[in-house]
């Protein structure tokens, strides 16, 4: 990942040497497939005033894509880069969080993500829901869909919880306060699914043609906050998931990707 000064560099750099550092002080890095826990859906009593990272369960095939470790450890990386009180179970782990839609707890969570736009589907009710939560300060990414298809479907889907023409995606510009947060970033990576990276050979665009390019586009309220927010032709959440799995892979991607995902948390806790 560039960055827009030279100075900035040294960022990524310390980044870099705390994530390593951490992990080879004892801390576990969960590589992808190495914990089980089972999706439960929070309740009230799950909240205790500090922060919890939430997926969104939403009506389709593939969103428990990329759980548990995902969650687990950008929630753990989160509490050791930023000053953020993040919530933790009785053991000390972290306690990622599952909402739907249309549960009263969704507005409890400050910030929600959801994998795999090409599965996703919305009732009506879930429509209403979703809207009523985006306006009322909630704030939604979407993550790891690539392709022309993906994007139609997150689209028309988004345009039920958010119709045209007063809400429109637009492609973020570089000068976009979620890009200078914590880091100043110039772009968002592309990053494979490690499995197509392996399986490739070192190839970053998982549907060939189709996924060249990454796109970053967002949805704002009518006092220009970012609503919504979707990386499209890029896998960010896998390298969180996958960071302990192939140290080229970490050096690659994982440690940008944290980079990206800590100033995407900060941009939605903060406006």
């Amino acid at each position: 990942m560039s960055t827009t000064a030279r100075s900035i560099r040294p960022a990524f750099v310390l980044l870099a040497v705390v994530l390593a550092g951490v992990g080879a002080s004892g801390q576990r890095r969960f590589g992808g497939g190495e914990r089980y826990v089972p999706p439960t859906l929070a309740t009230s009593e799950s909240f205790d005033g500090t922060w919890h990272f939430c997926r969104l369960a939403y009506r389709g095939r593939a969103w428990l894509t990329d759980y548990p470790d995902a969650d687990y450890n950008f929630s753990t990386r989160v509490s050791e880069l930023t000053k953020t009180t993040v919530g933790k179970a009785l053991n000390g782990e972290p306690q990622p969080l599952i909402v739907r839609p249309t549960d009263d707890v969704l507005f409890q969570c400050p910030f929600v993500m959801l994998w795999q736009a090409e599965s996703l589907y919305f009732t009506p009710e879930d429509a209403a829901r979703m809207r009523l939560y985006l306006l009322k300060g909630g704030f939604l990414w979407s993550d790891d869909s690539w392709g022309t298809y993906a994007w139609q479907n997150f689209e028309q889907e988004m345009a039920k919880v958010l119709p045209e023409p007063q809400y429109r995606f637009v492609d973020l510009p570089s000068t976009h306060p979620m890009f200078n947060t914590r880091f100043t970033l110039k772009r968002v990576p592309q990053i494979p699914g490690i499995s197509y990276w392996w399986r490739s050979g070192g190839d970053t665009s998982e549907q060939g043609s189709d996924s060249v390019q990454v796109h970053v586009r967002g949805v704002a309220d009518s006092h220009g906050r970012l609503m919504v927010l979707s990386t499209h032709n890029t896998d960010i959440a896998d390298g969180w998931e996958r960071e302990g799995m192939d140290p080229r892979y970490f050096q690659m991607f994982s440690v940008d990707a944290y980079a990206v995902g800590i100033n995407v948390l900060l941009y939605a806790m903060t406006h």
